[in-house]
C-alpha cells in the first residue's frame, strides 16, 4: 500500500499521488498522531521539518526552539511534503528511491 502524506492543494503531493497511483492523506483533514510524526521523524530525521516555509518564518524564536514533532503537530504545514509511505518504508519527496521501492 502506498500513501502520500501532505496537503490536497500541494502540487508536489498531487504529482506524487498521480505518479504512484497512491492514496493521499491530507494532514489538515486527518491530523497525524504524535506516534506517526515520531515514526516519520525517526525515518527521515530533521529534514522532515520545513524551515523554509512561510509558517516557519511566522514563528517567533521561542517557538522555533520547541520540539520539532510538537511543532509539526501544532502546525502541520511545517512538515515537508510529500512524505511517502510504501508498505512501511518512508521517503521524503518523490525520487528514484521511491520508484525503486514501488517496483519490489
Amino acid at each position: 500500500m502506498i500513501r502520500v502524506f501532505g496537503l490536497k492543494n500541494c502540487d508536489a503531493c498531487r504529482r506524487a499521488v498521480k505518479a504512484l497511483d497512491a492514496e493521499l492523506v491530507d494532514i489538515r483533514i486527518t491530523p497525524l498522531s504524535r506516534a506517526e510524526f515520531q515514526r516519520f521523524y525517526d525515518a527521515v530525521g530533521e529534514d522532515l521539518l520545513n524551515t523554509r516555509s512561510r509558517t516557519w518564518r511566522e514563528l517567533n524564536e521561542d517557538q522555533r526552539l520547541d520540539d520539532p514533532i510538537e511543532l509539526m503537530i501544532a502546525f502541520p504545514t511545517l512538515m515537508k511534503r510529500p512524505l511517502i509511505d510504501v508498505d512501511g518504508e518512508v521517503f521524503l519527496g518523490l525520487g528514484p528511491d521511491v520508484h525503486a521501492a514501488t517496483e519490489r
